[in-house]
């Protein structure tokens, strides 16, 4: 009994800690819908294969959202058009690149300069890593069906033909048909809209905490933190920490300053930078996005990079 009551505590300190995110993230994506309807701009942002993901990691400068309020707006940005990196690259870089996030870890680790330029370096480069990584996919391998839908509706024609649209129409694309402005959507249209994606993804994300909090509940921290002065098994085992935990990356950092010094400075870095591209109410939440090779393949890549990152940081640092 005493069990599920900490679980269930847990369940709702998850919960309630992501859903205004969650709720931000689905504002900005339905007024982007509301304000830019044929998402041309989107099209327009750098396809290039470094400067495409480094420009989407600088829109996390001005959304302040952690890694739950990313999906719905990173969702948008691929529904509309948008370059594949720029996408990933604000997926994977916006939850540390955004100014909540780098003044609550400054606030929780004033007196540790290294790790506030290595937070934000590490998650940086973990983003064009697993930018690169996806973009070897084909979409139709990467992008969830329904999504990889609606992005092809959003391409011109001269991109994507009309049976790929899935138009249901036979015919060639020469010659092709005259631009046409699309008119912007009744605002009830979009609230609607948006309410439906909005409840979806709660109701995945709940799914995730509920996981989450099971997981806390029978693995506890303190088995964790008991290898953190050991080079490589702190790393690992503060990876693993922060894929159980869960916690919203806004406030990930004053959750770290309980342990940090009982860990090692790799082992630190580690769980800073990959708790907000991996965790367990996470990977339900990437379903609206990718296929379940995606989201395999992100976990994988991220994984091996994050311990390679905490190890380096220990050979330098220790």
């Amino acid at each position: 009994m005493e069990r599920l009551a900490t679980a269930w505590a847990i369940f709702q300190g998850l919960l309630l800690e992501a859903l205004p995110f969650l709720l931000i993230g689905v504002a900005i994506a339905s007024l982007a819908r509301w304000l830019a309807p044929g998402g041309g701009w989107l099209r327009k942002l750098p396809r290039h294969a470094l400067l495409g993901p480094l420009t989407g990691a600088a829109l996390g400068f001005a959304l302040p959202a952690c890694e739950c309020g990313n999906v719905p707006v990173a969702r948008r940005l691929l529904a509309g058009g948008a370059p594949l990196g720029t996408a990933l690259g604000f997926l994977f870089a916006a939850p540390v690149l955004n100014p909540i996030v780098l003044a609550s870890t400054w606030a929780a680790f004033p007196n540790q300069p290294w790790l506030l330029a290595a937070r934000p370096g590490g998650a940086l480069l973990l983003s064009l890593l697993l930018a690169s990584v996806l973009r070897l996919l084909p979409e139709a391998h990467l992008l969830a069906p329904a999504l990889l839908e609606e992005r092809r509706l959003s391409q011109p024609l001269a991109e994507v033909g009309l049976l790929e649209r899935r138009s249901g129409l036979v015919g060639t694309v020469s010659p092709p048909p005259l631009p046409v402005q699309p008119s912007r959507p009744p605002l009830q249209e979009v609230l609607e809209h948006g309410s439906r994606e909005f409840l979806d993804l709660a109701a995945l994300l709940v799914l995730g905490c509920a996981i989450a909090a099971t997981v806390q509940t029978l693995l506890p921290r303190s088995w964790l933190l008991a290898v953190g002065g050991a080079p490589t098994l702190s790393v690992l085992s503060l990876m693993l920490l922060a894929v159980v935990v869960s916690v919203c990356s806004s406030v990930d950092a004053f959750l770290a300053l309980g342990f940090a010094a009982q860990i090692t400075p790799g082992a630190l870095l580690a769980f800073l930078v990959l708790g907000p591209v991996v965790d367990l109410k996470l990977l339900g939440l990437f379903r609206v996005l990718f296929q379940p090779r995606a989201i395999a393949l992100t976990a994988a890549a991220a994984g091996v990079a994050v311990l390679v990152l905490g190890q380096w940081v220990n050979l330098l640092l220790l």
